[in-house]
């Protein structure tokens, strides 16, 4: 039935032609709604949230980007368009649409659900690997969860030619078959789409705006400037013309950026900081055996306990008293510095004493085993994960080993992507009392470490009881919106680690011991609570999310701050042998990413002094002094800060070269 018994053929026919001719129009306007909805829930795009530190939240910022959609997505569009009419010659009018919304639509959305099903899969594949990792689970379960997935996807697949095949059918029988052919795209709307395209693809990146980065994280933006930027790789050094680190040198394949810095050599192949001149590092301690008299060694980290714990009041109420009270009868010092902003590689430098250990390098706790002491690991997360055991010698020096994977039943949630690789301190306890804590302490040294985890993300679980606030954030309702609360909610989960770390010292006094025995607390990292609209750690060099404290039961014990947690180990040693502490004499250092490739640097100085600089966007920032600026706009003072930061960083990356040789 090609026209309706109500409506004059030739209406129906000017309806159909026209509903044709807006219809794939409707279609690119559909899936970029629906695109940017999942962007914005996944990764919290225009609003923020965990782990999204360049929210596209200010109008300028959103000017910018929606240019950049919108062009990419009409490129995208005219694109699909000439390749329907190409796969549809000869046939009817409506088929390019059909077939259009087929490839630019069901299509499109089938690749932006894979992405973020894959986003989900990983996590959950990760989540399998560690549990057949740390023996919590086993290899055929991780199998079939991933033969299942894989399954869906099939189904989806096979769904989606059965229903193309059916509406196909319904169209040739439904529509008239001399509908008008509709037209291709002109030179002109190639021109104009294409040239803009361009010229946006170009620019956008150098703005240094987060409109750059959340245009990243959509497939035609993406897809379309990662192709433009492989094909201006002239010089292969990884580097085109339109990334948002883009290569200032395109036809020198030495200078790019996070190119080698190699000293001396009177070039500045990264472009930053001139020719590198390298700068005095720390002297990494060697192997070491304490002998004679050896006091009882116990290290405790707080997870995400950031550095200004000390005096925090929520509600009235102390958070921390029993870390208070340590710290009046012994030592403390702040600001510490996490030199990653991550838990893996900050315990790893912990232990170590280095800012990148390689698996096997000396370690506080291979020195420890070599000298005669009893040695337990008491943790509420895998001490695998991540390689952190592998790389300072856990489980080959431990006598008693309690981690997430001996305690997986008392785990807190069901699913690693929302932290079920979590343990309450309640159970790290009674894992002490029933091993170490048993044991006697006075006819040989002993080592215990505790990393008590109540306060990662999402800073609540079951056994956290209610000491500073009554009404504690589900997950679910942990945004900006309600930042006050997740404050409170975050502070309380550390108020419940306090909480332990008190029955901790209560059993080491109660076995008689706590005079011989050098306790430290650290935080392993700090953790941003949306004072800078940002949630979590490691994302952003300031003092929130890098900076945490050190606290010793001894006074006198601990040098002047800044200190890094790879002088922890040289404290410590000082203290085991009843040293003086060091003398700190290299500032701390901080990265984001890979100390090959870090996205940012940062370096601490006395006096509060912290400077960090963006090596994607090239801003420097002085976070002390409250402002930022472009580096190249940098002179006098500021821009001696920062290209302190930059030699600090081409040294270190220096010397770990060498070593790797």
């Amino acid at each position: 039935m090609a026209t309706s018994a109500l409506q004059p053929p030739g209406l129906a026919r000017f309806s159909w032609a026209r509903l044709l001719t807006l219809a794939p129009g409707a279609v690119v306007l559909a899936v970029s709604l629906i695109e940017l909805l999942l962007a914005d829930r996944k990764f919290g795009l225009f609003t923020g949230g965990f782990g999204m530190s360049r929210a596209v939240d200010t109008p300028a910022e959103r000017a910018i980007f929606l240019a950049g959609y919108a062009s990419a997505q009409a490129l995208l569009g005219l694109a699909g368009w000439a390749l329907a009419l190409r796969l549809t010659r000869g046939r009817p009018g409506w088929a390019p649409v059909f077939v259009f919304a087929l490839v630019n639509g069901a299509l499109f959305l089938g690749v932006l659900a894979a992405q973020y099903q894959l986003a989900s899969y990983f996590s959950d594949a990760m989540s399998f690997a560690l549990l057949k990792q740390l023996g919590g689970g086993s290899l055929l379960d991780a199998i079939l969860f991933g033969m299942s997935e894989l399954g869906v996807a099939l189904l989806a697949v096979v769904g989606l030619a059965v229903a193309a095949a059916i509406g196909w059918r319904i169209l040739v029988r439904v529509l008239p078959r001399d509908l008008p052919r509709p037209p291709a795209p002109g030179w002109r709307a190639w021109l104009a789409v294409g040239g803009a395209f361009l010229l946006l693809a170009f620019a956008i990146p150098r703005t240094g705006s987060d409109a750059a980065y959340g245009l990243n994280r959509t497939l035609a933006w993406d897809a379309l400037s990662r192709t433009l930027d492989l094909a201006t790789d002239f010089d292969r050094d990884g580097y085109g013309l339109f990334g948002v680190q883009h290569d200032s040198a395109p036809f020198d394949a030495a200078r790019h950026p996070l190119a080698l810095d190699i000293p001396g050599n009177g070039i500045d192949e990264d472009g930053y900081g001139g020719d590198l001149k390298l700068v005095p590092l720390a002297t990494p301690l060697g192997p070491q055996v304490f002998t004679g008299k050896r006091p009882n060694v116990v290290v405790v980290v707080f997870e995400s306990t950031r550095g200004d714990v000390l005096g925090q009041r929520i509600n009235g109420k102390p958070v921390a008293p029993n870390l208070e009270a340590l710290a009046a009868a012994g030592s403390a010092v702040r600001p510490a510095y996490s030199h990653v902003g991550f838990t893996t590689e900050s315990l790893k430098s912990l232990f170590s004493g280095q800012l990148a250990p390689r698996d096997g390098d000396p370690s506080l706790l291979r020195d420890l085993k070599a000298s005669g002491y009893r040695i337990g690991i008491f943790s509420g997360q895998p001490e695998d994960f991540g390689g952190i055991s592998r790389t300072v010698g856990e489980r080959e020096t431990a006598d008693v080993y309690v981690d997430a994977e001996t305690l997986r039943d008392k785990r807190a949630f069901d699913f690693a992507a929302q932290g079920s690789l979590l343990v309450d301190e309640s159970h790290l306890l009674a894992a002490f009392d029933r091993t170490l804590g048993m044991e006697d302490w006075r006819t040989r040294p002993h080592f215990a470490y505790f990393n008590f985890q109540s306060a990662h993300f999402p800073y609540d679980h079951p056994g956290v009881a209610h000491r500073v606030t009554n009404h504690p954030l589900p997950r679910g309702e942990i945004d900006a919106a309600n930042a006050a609360q997740v404050r409170e909610t975050y502070w309380n989960a550390v108020a419940n680690a306090d909480h332990w770390l008190g029955e901790l010292v209560a059993r080491l006094k109660a076995k008689g011991v706590w005079d011989d025995t050098i306790l430290i607390v650290s935080g392993d990292h700090g953790e941003e609570l949306f004072e800078g609209g940002f949630l979590g750690h490691g994302h952003v060099i300031n003092p929130q999310q890098f900076e945490t404290l050190l606290v010793a039961s001894r006074p006198g014990m601990l040098p002047a701050g800044p200190i890094g947690l790879s002088d922890y180990r040289a404290i410590l040693e000082a203290a085991i042998r009843g040293q003086a502490p060091p003398k700190i004499m290299v500032p701390p250092f901080m990265h984001i990413g890979a100390l090959d490739t870090p996205t940012a640097i940062g370096l601490a100085g006395a006096g509060g002094a912290l400077t960090s600089l963006r090596l994607d966007t090239g801003e420097a920032c002085f976070l002390d002094l409250h402002r930022c600026a472009p580096y190249g706009s940098l002179g006098g003072a500021d821009k001696a800060r920062a290209d302190a930061v930059v030699a600090r960083w081409g040294s270190e990356r220096w010397r770990d070269r060498q070593r790797a040789r």
